[in-house]
């Protein structure tokens, strides 16, 4: 059970995380930039049509993925994590801390801010103009907080392994 919570729940993890991070970045570096000079010249619906909607549903289930194959990792130490209760969890606690803050902002800001923009949720024009706001800020901020949590989770490998395998 060792090798699938803690082998197996790793590379599922670092994988489904690159996926979330790589589309956090392709969102706030590349998409964003592109839907705006796309609306400029009238060719934005191929982006909102057909390419957010499906990257928005890989960034949102990589998020779910890579936040449970965390905690499966953590297994019996996720409280302990959490909060804080032994200083060789730190990194990874704050690690910890930091992808479930940006979870909760994928699943409880970013996507319904986006099914507004996308017209998957009824909204007016200035309900969805306010949406825009709100889901790029949020989505900056994720940006934001993805830099420390990779320290901090990449930072925690030597005390991590040495805690759970000696």
């Amino acid at each position: 059970m060792d090798f699938v919570t803690h082998g197996l729940g790793r590379w599922l993890h670092i994988l489904a995380g690159i996926m979330w991070i790589g589309l956090l970045y392709y969102f706030n570096f590349v998409q964003m930039a592109a839907a705006k000079n796309a609306a400029a010249d009238g060719t934005a619906a191929g982006i909102n049509k057909h390419v957010a909607p499906r990257a928005l549903l890989f960034f949102r289930w990589a998020a779910v993925v890579t936040w449970l194959a965390g905690v499966m990792i953590l297994g019996s130490h996720f409280v302990e994590v959490f909060t804080f209760a032994n200083r060789a969890y730190f990194p990874i606690g704050v690690g910890a801390w930091l992808g479930t803050i940006m979870f909760l902002n994928v699943w409880g800001i970013i996507w319904p801010n986006q099914k507004k923009i996308l017209g998957f949720t009824p909204a007016t024009d200035e309900e969805k103009n306010k949406a825009r706001r709100v889901a790029m800020l949020a989505s900056r901020t994720n940006t934001m907080l993805s830099i420390p949590m990779i320290f901090f989770m990449v930072a925690s490998g030597g005390l991590f392994r040495v805690a759970f395998f000696g």
